[in-house]
């Protein structure tokens, strides 16, 4: 940090990439940010001046106040846990010609259908009242055993009393 009398302060950085970011801040709390590609150039590439409540508002997003995305470690366990699957209904499952919500796939299963392919057409998060067919493939998601459950249903591979 640099003092700049009759001005304010400058702040400068550099990123991981080794570019470069320098920050004005004036006495009257306007902001003055000069971006430069390589440190060692002189000439900014990019300037943006902001207001007070701006800078605010860009340190509240900088810091995660709406928005924090979910580190490394957890997002490891999120994948090891979700399976998502594409699976094509043979004419024995007992889904076949049945509107999702009477064929009760996430109470059966514990899967939830993300999208249906009949044919060319493929519809995403379908509707409750989307009528599956013979022949239709369809994402799935969930715990592994509940893609294991939905498949065996799905190619009518268990008792259709099951379903």
């Amino acid at each position: 940090m640099a003092d700049l009398p009759g001005v304010g302060k400058k702040i400068s950085f550099e990123t991981a990439e080794k570019q470069k970011i320098v920050v004005i801040v004036h006495h009257s709390g306007k902001r003055d940010l000069y971006f430069f590609q390589d440190t060692d150039e002189d000439e900014a590439d990019y300037f943006l001046s902001l207001t007070s409540e701006e800078t605010r508002e860009l340190g509240a997003q900088l810091l995660g106040a709406t928005y924090q995305p979910v580190d490394d470690e957890k997002m490891k366990i999120f994948q090891k846990q979700l399976v998502m699957e594409w699976i094509k209904l043979t004419p024995e499952s007992p889904f076949v010609d049945k509107q999702i919500s009477e064929s009760r796939i996430r109470t059966h299963t514990g899967a939830s259908i993300i999208a249906v392919m009949q044919g060319d057409d493929m519809s995403v998060s379908p509707d409750i009242d989307f009528v599956l067919k013979a022949g239709d493939t369809v994402m799935a998601a969930g715990k592994r055993d509940q893609i294991r459950r939905f498949e065996e249903l799905a190619t009518g591979k268990t008792d259709k009393g099951d379903a």
